[in-house]
């Protein structure tokens, strides 16, 4: 007897009566798996009314409007389904350590499961040594080796204004997330995976570029338990900026930092040169080292541009570090700056700290691997096997008792202060930037 094959059965389940019967089996599983109850012990349970998705249309659309609503409905802990999975939510900061000090939650098993299901990375879930191998490159991103990546991103920052300053005869208008999106995501490329041969280098970033944003746009989904064939060519997406990764296309660019290099060797170890999942591990490292930057660039612009007094203090610092290292402004005049020099633009990293605290709404994220009682001085909670715990700094984020006025309409950088303007925000407000025609 030969394998059971699902070939002669495919016109039956492609008609209409057996996509019918397809959805409706898919309802009843999603259902099944919405149906869980609340034991004695576990925190408040939010299952919201739509099967399998739950809450989670609510937590994108207002992530912190929703966290505050459940916060005063059910207090600082409670477990939402969202997007096919239970996590408990800990908003009390006192609580913070317990979270991030237990050995039964693990950010390994989170992070595996997470790289599987997003990169299609499979062979971490199951080799500690090459998790433990790559986790040590990580000191490649500080000290000296942070020095050279800082003085190659800006040389890489510089060429990529300057071959538009060179070349541009008007000013053009583009929207000011696609102008950041493009600009980081390029010099970010470049810098850690170096440059392209000569002859498709525009080609190859632009495309790789847009591939990528059509990617992370998906992401929020990729990390459900939504199959990826039911979310468009997102998998198409993927399975070319892969191969655009792997080691016989990263071998034609010139210049990888020492962190890409030593990931590489890591992984030659670990795979034959061939495999793909060596693109799939650049994939995961390419977008860790942009999916923040962009965002963030984007929101500093849009409040300087909003607030043109802090434009200005941040203008008189750079002018005066400029004056005082004896540089001059202007094309043609290359701009020097080592980390330490950055590190001494206070009103720049106060600028850039408080973007992220209006704007950022990122949970850390750990694995319940076993069924547990978290202990706390308030309150005990069982947590359940195979369930996500989450804390939200976020929540603390507009606290009028650690941040001053935090709602006000004001942006005050000279006292370290960067006021929400309200939230009546677009991302797609425009700026005028240098275009070659």
């Amino acid at each position: 007897m030969g394998l059971f094959s699902l070939e002669p059965l495919l016109p039956q389940l492609l008609s209409f009566p057996g996509l019918a019967l397809a959805a409706a089996l898919l309802l009843l599983v999603l259902c099944l798996r919405a149906g869980r109850t609340r034991r004695p012990g576990e925190p408040p349970l939010i299952k919201g009314w739509l099967p399998y998705l739950g809450e989670a249309l609510k937590l994108q659309k207002d992530p912190l409007g929703f966290m505050k609503t459940l916060q005063k409905q059910h207090g600082d802990t409670f477990t939402v389904l969202l997007g096919g999975k239970y996590i408990t939510f800990i908003l009390d900061p006192s609580q913070y350590q317990l979270v991030m000090k237990s050995p039964k939650l693990s950010f390994r098993i989170f992070t595996n499961k997470l790289l599987r299901k997003v990169f299609s990375i499979e062979k971490l879930a199951t080799n500690d040594d090459l998790n433990n191998d790559l986790h040590g490159c990580y000191h490649l991103l500080q000290g000296t080796s942070l020095d050279i990546l800082t003085e190659n991103m800006m040389q890489n920052l510089k060429q990529v204004f300057e071959l538009q300053l060179l070349k541009t005869t008007n000013w053009d208008t583009a929207y000011l997330l696609t102008f950041c999106s493009s600009v980081i995501f390029e010099v970010t490329f470049t810098t850690i995976y170096g440059q392209s041969l000569p002859g498709n280098r525009k080609k190859f970033i632009t495309e790789l570029k847009d591939d990528f944003l059509k990617f992370d746009d998906k992401f929020p989904y990729l990390i459900s338990d939504i199959p990826i064939e039911l979310l468009g060519n997102v998998k198409s997406i993927r399975k070319k900026l892969i191969k655009r990764l792997t080691s016989e296309h990263l071998a034609r660019t010139q210049g990888w930092s020492e962190v890409v290099q030593m990931r590489q060797d890591i992984l030659e170890k670990y795979y034959t040169l061939e495999d793909f999942e060596i693109g799939a591990h650049h994939l995961g490292f390419l977008w860790a080292s942009v999916t923040n930057t962009i965002p963030t660039t984007f929101w500093a612009m849009y409040y300087l541009l909003q607030h043109p007094e802090a434009m200005a203090v941040l203008r008189d610092e750079i002018d005066h570090f400029l004056q005082s290292t004896g540089q001059k402004k202007g094309s043609g005049f290359p701009i020097q700056l080592t980390r330490e020099q950055l590190d001494s633009l206070v009103y720049l990293e106060s600028t850039v700290l408080e973007v992220l605290r209006l704007c950022s709404f990122s949970s850390i994220m750990r694995f319940v691997q076993e069924d547990l009682t978290l202990q706390s001085e308030t309150q005990d909670y069982c947590l359940r096997k195979g369930d996500l715990v989450a804390i939200f700094p976020p929540a603390i984020h507009y606290d009028p008792e650690i941040f001053e006025a935090p709602e006000l309409e004001l942006m005050n950088i000279k006292d370290w202060k960067l006021i929400h303007p309200g939230s009546s925000l677009n991302t797609t407000s425009e700026v005028h930037h240098l275009h070659a025609n």
